[in-house]
């Protein structure tokens, strides 16, 4: 994911953040994320850890919506947290810089730090949009297979490699593909059996490309 400080020093960079009136928020592992970006205005830039939206179903169950790892931005206009079955949980221990939209539109863009902010800005937020339209390109296969090897292609073709690392565990990866956990699990036997897949823990090799 793109750094939105790209080509910005550090110097240059504590000067932008006081610029912004930005500060950082530290979240314990599992602590519920609704103090500090529960406005429409805030955005969210994770420094370090993992952040999830968590949506509690009818049946006791849950989906996680997105992930957002570091250099992530979080957009709190899409989270919906004033919907009391949807929360932004911290994964880990997790350190998030918060500023606000309408503080950056009212800079000056006219200086060059400004410039290169704006620049990565948007850069990163077209990556975000990137992760999201893939998302949407695996939830769309109708079966446990087909969201299964979707997902497998799409981190085989970010990595150039036919051995891939999960980013989660299993439990999360069937909330993340929306899917059953004990009918993923029987799928992921069937494509070892099958000869499509190896796994190893998080490490899957695939055989099939």
């Amino acid at each position: 994911m793109a750094d939105i400080f790209s080509n910005i020093s550090l110097k240059n960079k504590d000067k932008l953040i006081r610029n912004l009136r930005g500060h950082n928020v530290n979240y314990n592992k599992n602590e519920i994320i609704v103090d500090h970006l529960n406005d429409e205005d805030d955005i969210g830039l994770v420094l370090s850890g993992t952040v999830q939206i968590v949506k509690n179903n009818y049946n006791g169950s849950t989906s996680i919506i997105d992930t957002y790892e570091k250099n992530d931005l979080i957009l709190s206009n899409h989270i919906y947290l004033n919907n009391n079955e949807t929360n932004l949980v911290a994964k880990e221990d997790s350190e998030i810089l918060i500023f606000s939209y309408n503080t950056i539109i009212s800079q000056e863009v006219n200086d060059k730090l400004s410039n290169q902010f704006i620049k990565n800005l948007f850069i990163t937020m077209n990556e975000e949009v990137t992760a999201k339209n893939e998302r949407i390109q695996i939830l769309t296969k109708r079966s446990i297979r087909d969201k299964l090897l979707e997902y497998f292609n799409l981190l085989s073709k970010k990595s150039a490699s036919r051995i891939i690392y999960l980013p989660f565990n299993f439990s999360d990866l069937a909330n993340y593909l929306a899917i059953d956990r004990s009918a993923m699990s029987r799928e992921l036997g069937y494509l070892k059996e099958e000869g499509f897949i190896q796994v190893k823990g998080k490490k899957i090799t695939l055989l099939y490309r």
